[in-house]
């Protein structure tokens, strides 16, 4: 494992997921491990100090898939760069926790999950996935929705809101002011919501959602 680079583990990885038709994620699960242990927010990308797969994780991959550690060493030589189209995927319930998102609205932490966008250019986006029917009709469970934190929202867009009390709002944007911040309900028996613009800490474009 020593003679190989932190790039080409974690390449030969997506790579060993792509050749079963399996996702990082499904692929950690099979053999037994935590489904976040080849999230790319576990490998320390841009860091100081990279992070690499444990042995003990990759051996246990490698005993799921019945594949050698030479045959896999090899994938790091002919295999493609990991898909650039796959998003951080989370539950919208799950989202309002500390710790998922930095000031900026990005996603961060080690729990999230990945989702393949195909044709999309994913490069800072992620997505939510709708639980329930508080947000019906417009959003229903199961619907995943996906985010841009760095699109200007505009007015009459569908968002997401962190407010400063650690809440996550999904609304239409109806008004901006120079000191509120105006929120549309999507459910029919809701209510709308008036924001001080101190309260809100981030505001995200919802692009699309898949229905």
């Amino acid at each position: 494992m020593s003679s190989l680079s932190h790039t080409e583990i974690w390449t030969a990885i997506d790579a060993l997921a792509k050749r079963f038709d399996m996702s990082p994620s499904a692929m950690a699960k099979m053999a037994g491990l935590d489904p976040t242990s080849f999230n790319r927010s576990k490998r320390g990308d841009g860091d100081s100090r990279p992070r690499w797969p444990s042995t003990e994780s990759l051996a246990k991959v490698l005993e799921a898939t019945g594949v050698g550690f030479s045959e896999f060493a090899a994938l790091t030589e002919r295999s493609p760069r990991p898909n650039p189209r796959a998003a951080p995927l989370i539950g919208f319930a799950q989202a309002s926790a500390e710790g998922v998102f930095d000031e900026t609205g990005a996603p961060i932490g080690g729990i999230w999950d990945e989702i393949d966008l195909p044709g999309v250019d994913a490069d800072g986006l992620y997505a939510l996935e709708i639980a329930g029917d508080a947000l019906a009709p417009v959003f229903r469970d199961g619907d995943r929705v996906l985010v841009s934190p760095s699109v200007e929202p505009r007015r009459g867009d569908r968002v997401v809101v962190r407010t400063t009390g650690g809440e996550l709002l999904i609304a239409e944007l109806a008004r901006v002011t120079a000191r509120s911040v105006e929120l549309a309900s999507l459910n029919r028996d809701g209510r709308d919501r008036t924001l001080d613009l101190a309260e809100v800490v981030w505001i995200a474009r919802i692009l699309w959602a898949s229905q």
